[in-house]
């Protein structure tokens, strides 16, 4: 990015983030006072826990294969935070060497909050019985070392363009799974997917924030970066997902088809999102924007239609895949 432009961006984020303190109470929860996973397993310290997984273990015997699968998929995709932390931390503005009390601190108090619902998900898998946990953790060390791009180069705009979307995504993801567990008879599962997904809601509440904040004071390059990501697509965050043996990216291929399958989250879901982000940001109404940005508008306004159009002709591969994560 230019040095121009990053001095610009720079400038921003210092405005944006002026009162970090009020913004990380309002979005973030005091960590005493947060859940852990703990509150939602059984306690091993306990007479009664092998009695617990057993409960346990017979509530997930039922479970739908290619649900197992999604599981394992957000499990996988949410373990893979120090990949997500590295990347915000190079973000333009964020300096936890010059500014550790500014912009990092952020990162690292949002990280700590997203850390907990992998590890919530992982020890329930690992306790449920149906999951070859050698073959996930393999996936998932890939999925850290293999780091990702997710089009955003530094530039804080596109990045807070991107968490806001994904937040939003994780949020109908999660709040599916656990729409799914109740239908399946798995109650409990059913509450710790609800928590996740309750926690992603805040989140993207704090990033569509973000953006707004950005919006009132440079709505040209604000445009320019939301038609930028839109015209690349938002990629998830697993989309090198990979098995042993498989080439990188191909697992997630399945990955998306099984949550397509069950509905989990659709190419409808996508353009639901993108919809309630031109509405929250007010896009169609913006004004002071220069030629450039007033044809990106344009296109952002027209966009939804256009990939109704496209969604409506794909069709969904019914064949499930064989992953190596389920036994």
């Amino acid at each position: 990015m230019e040095t121009a432009l990053s001095a610009e961006r720079l400038e921003v984020m210092q405005h944006v983030g002026k009162d970090l303190d009020a913004l990380m109470s309002e979005y973030l929860k005091p960590i005493e006072e947060n859940w852990q996973p703990t509150d939602f397993l059984p306690d091993s310290s306990k007479d009664n826990f092998f009695s617990e997984v057993k409960l346990l273990q017979e509530s997930c015997r039922d479970l739908p294969y290619d649900y197992i699968a999604v599981l394992i998929g957000d499990t996988i995709t949410e373990e893979a935070l120090p990949t997500y932390e590295s990347w915000l931390m190079d973000v333009i503005g964020v300096d936890q060497v010059d500014n550790p009390s500014g912009w990092s601190r952020w990162v690292r108090a949002w990280t700590a909050e997203e850390n907990r619902h992998g590890d919530l998900l992982n020890k329930y898998l690992y306790l449920s019985g149906r999951v070859n946990m050698r073959a996930m953790e393999v996936s998932t060390q890939f999925l850290i070392a293999d780091g990702f791009d997710i089009g955003t180069d530094r530039d804080p705009y596109r990045n807070f363009i991107y968490t806001s979307f994904q937040e939003l995504a994780t949020n109908v993801s999660h709040r599916r799974t656990a729409t799914l567990a109740k239908k399946f008879g798995n109650p409990h599962l059913s509450k710790i997917c609800g928590v996740i997904a309750s926690d992603e809601m805040r989140h993207a509440k704090a990033y569509k924030a973000f953006v707004s904040r950005i919006l009132a004071v440079d709505p040209s390059e604000l445009m320019l970066a939301l038609d930028d990501m839109m015209r690349k697509k938002i990629v998830m965050p697993a989309h090198f997902l990979r098995e042993t043996g498989v080439k990188m990216g191909d697992t997630f291929a399945h990955f998306s088809d099984a949550a397509q399958r069950l509905g989990v989250y659709t190419t409808n879901d996508y353009i639901e999102i993108l919809e309630a982000l031109l509405l929250e940001w007010e896009i169609g109404s913006v004004r002071d924007l220069n030629e450039k940005a007033e044809k990106a508008r344009d296109y952002l306004m027209a966009l939804p239609g256009r990939l109704k159009r496209i969604a409506d002709r794909t069709r969904i591969p019914e064949l499930q895949y064989e992953f190596s994560w389920i036994k």
